[in-house]
């Protein structure tokens, strides 16, 4: 059975620029890394529609629940060879005010000590040149198509936004 995962890319507009939040994920293994570390929040998923699978991803990996007009994005698949839904949103929240749920693993692996960790660390809004340098390469193209989103859209003066 196919892996799959669902999630948001929430992004807003800050004068001229465009910027989208991502997170970067808790844990021992991802503790030393930045560039090409951060994500989208989303989470797998079985027996759920992919939108539902992504708002609920999204209020769980930062505390915020969040509406509006959801645009879908090409799925992607990630190098370990899972597919990822995802949708664009329009949004705003306090990227430092985030509560992640948690998760428990053994650490040191076969050490027999079990820790608890929130599956976001942190979350962060940045521009879309800094976010491509931030995000999982497979994930670069979900910037890419909303990027093409952004500009195709009028803007309210019929200029691209």
């Amino acid at each position: 059975m196919e892996r799959k995962s669902a999630g948001l890319l929430m992004y807003h507009r800050r004068g001229r620029d465009v910027e989208v939040l991502l997170i970067h994920p808790g844990g021992p293994f991802w503790a030393g890394k930045d560039e090409g570390a951060w994500c989208i929040p989303k989470g797998e998923f079985t027996n759920e529609e992919p939108l539902d699978a992504a708002r609920r991803e999204f209020q769980e990996e930062t505390g915020f629940p969040v509406t509006g007009d959801f645009q879908p994005l090409t799925p992607i698949k990630q190098a370990g060879g899972k597919r990822v839904y995802a949708w664009a949103v329009a949004g705003d929240c306090d990227a430092e005010a985030i509560r992640s749920n948690t998760f428990t693993v053994e650490w040191p692996p076969h050490s027999g000590r079990w820790k608890t960790y929130p599956e976001a660390d942190r979350a962060a809004w940045f521009s879309l040149p800094r976010a491509r340098e931030k995000i999982l390469k497979s994930q670069q193209p979900f910037l890419d198509e909303l990027e093409r989103l952004l500009q195709e859209r009028p803007a309210p003066h019929g200029k691209p936004v």
